[in-house]
């Protein structure tokens, strides 16, 4: 008596099919073996697709047939397909078992496979499934492609938005919050260049953003937050984006900014540094004996933390970080101007402001005449080569550089047309942060106050011990101190000058005063 080990197999989608059923398949088989007197030794019941052979119950079935040879004749199963539904593993397989001394068998699709002739036959009944499979999942494919081509988008929605499905059936994403604010967020600070991507990607998840450091890579490039649905390349038809019918975060000019900062097309300013409350000026200061920067840390008492700014050199620099910050706090008072006299700052600086742009009219006038004059250099030649005094060539070359200089010239009046806006709104802002500069700097949070610095001083600090030197001060704030200076001195009766303000201020190297540390 033969003995056989029945298999049992159902993919996902047939397990509501009646005749692919569990149940089903084990009567037929235990009817077959009973007929023909076949011992049944084990049934394996088996829920995986037939795709390949990497399945966790036949994996298991055949690591037993190679331990135990010889107690197994038959493997049976209703239909090749409930075998396998690629041809090319299948035959793989049916190899193998034949080396063990076992022959696999479809009892509604019998064959003899010892008879060549019968080879044909089951190439039929292992091509029909696959191509049954390949079909479907080319249908697949092509509704999924369609879908995204109407601008849906399709699978697990990303992160910032929810999976919808509409009053009528229709499937599609919106916006989630507060996730999707958060994601409008990193991609506005992305925009400005000014941090690195796990900068952000680590303030986003202290806002309350779920996600890894990998997949926060790969979502902030997805188009989908602005709108459009990628389509990728398939034979002929090259990959594009559609736009979507879902809601966009944030616009598509946002987006392709961000994505320019991060493949380099966008030249942007200094990384910023990410820095503790307690260590502000990290970033800033250069050591005063070794000229590397200083960096800070803290280190641990015996009940709290010291935090220093140390350099990481040999030659052993270090400051108490406390007694640096608090000195540098106190000198800002001396850039601090006096909310009495902000009407005459403004006033000052308003007419020195446009007196220089008088200057520029002249130039405005000029660009306009010589964009006049090479409009007509190209209607003349036009002229003549209608009348047939000038070739075709000729006249293309006059085009050519007429139409070159003009859009110099264009570039030039945008530019000078920049500088005409009114300062006023700037102005006054800038007047009143001025006048509240030592308690705007104290109430601002670590990001504000290195903000604060870097706009005050456009090259790093060096502090000796006794005193802090910097190259330059902001252009704006010498202008401040210049005006300041004076009335000063008028106040103390020294000087009765009128001020004349240059419109541009000049570097030099600025000795602070000591700090007393």
């Amino acid at each position: 008596m033969k003995t056989a080990d029945l298999y049992i197999r159902v993919s996902t989608e047939e397990q509501a099919d009646k005749g692919y059923s569990q149940r089903g398949q084990e009567e037929v088989l235990t009817r077959y073996c009973e007929i023909r007197e076949i011992k049944i030794r084990r049934i394996i019941y088996e829920d995986h697709s037939a795709k390949s052979f990497v399945r966790p119950e036949w994996q298991k079935l055949l690591l037993e047939l190679k331990k135990k040879r010889g107690q197994t004749d038959l493997v049976l199963f209703t239909k090749w397909d409930r075998f396998s539904r690629n041809a090319g593993d299948a035959y793989q397989m049916i190899s193998i078992l034949a080396n063990l001394g076992i022959e696999p068998q479809a009892i509604e699709q019998p064959l003899d496979i010892t008879i060549p002739e019968n080879k044909l036959m089951l190439a039929i009944y292992l091509a029909q499934p696959e191509v049954e499979n390949d079909r479907r999942a080319l249908n697949t494919f092509f509704g999924m492609r369609r879908a995204r081509k109407e601008g849906r988008w399709m699978g697990q929605a990303v992160i910032g938005y929810a999976n919808k499905t509409s009053e009528d059936g229709k499937k599609y994403i919106c916006p989630k919050q507060p996730e999707a604010e958060i994601m409008r967020w990193v991609y506005n600070e992305l925009a400005t260049g000014n941090w690195y991507i796990d900068q952000i990607w680590r303030a986003a998840r202290d806002k309350g953003l779920t996600c890894g450091r990998k997949n926060f890579w790969q979502i902030i490039r997805n188009p989908v937050y602005c709108g459009k649905i990628f389509i990728s390349k398939y034979k002929d038809e090259d990959a594009h984006l559609v736009q979507g019918t879902h809601e966009p975060i944030i616009s598509e000019s946002l987006f392709n900014e961000v994505m320019d900062v991060l493949d380099g097309r966008k030249k942007t300013t200094k990384t910023k540094i990410a820095s503790p409350d307690q260590l502000p000026l990290r970033g800033f200061l250069i050591c005063p004996k070794c000229g590397y920067m200083l960096t800070g840390s803290a280190s641990k008492g015996c009940t709290r933390y010291y935090h220093y700014y140390h350099c990481f050199t040999k030659c052993g620099v270090r400051f108490n970080a406390k007694i640096v910050n608090e000195a540098f706090e106190a000198h800002l008072s001396k850039y601090a101007l006096d909310p009495a006299v902000l009407a005459l700052y403004k006033k000052i600086i308003t007419d020195v402001y446009e007196e220089a742009l008088g200057e520029g009219k002249g130039d405005m006038t000029l660009y306009k005449r010589q964009l006049n004059d090479h409009a007509a250099k190209i209607s003349k030649a036009r002229d003549l080569l209608l009348v047939g005094d000038l070739d075709a060539s000729d006249y293309r070359d006059i085009k050519s550089n007429c139409e070159r200089q003009i859009s110099i010239i264009e570039g030039k009046l945008v530019e000078l047309s920049s500088r005409t806006h009114s300062i006023g709104p700037l102005l006054d802002k800038a007047l009143k942060n001025m006048s509240n500069l030592p308690e705007l700097y104290q109430r601002a949070d670590s990001e504000g106050k290195r903000r604060i610095i870097s706009s005050m001083y456009p090259e790093n600090l060096t502090f000796d011990g006794v005193q802090h030197r910097t190259g330059r001060l902001n252009e704006a704030i010498c202008v401040f101190n210049s005006v300041k200076a004076v009335f000063e001195a008028n106040k103390k009766g020294k000087s009765t000058i009128k001020v004349d303000l240059p419109s541009k201020v000049a570097g030099s190297r600025i000795e602070l005063p000591t700090l007393g540390l």
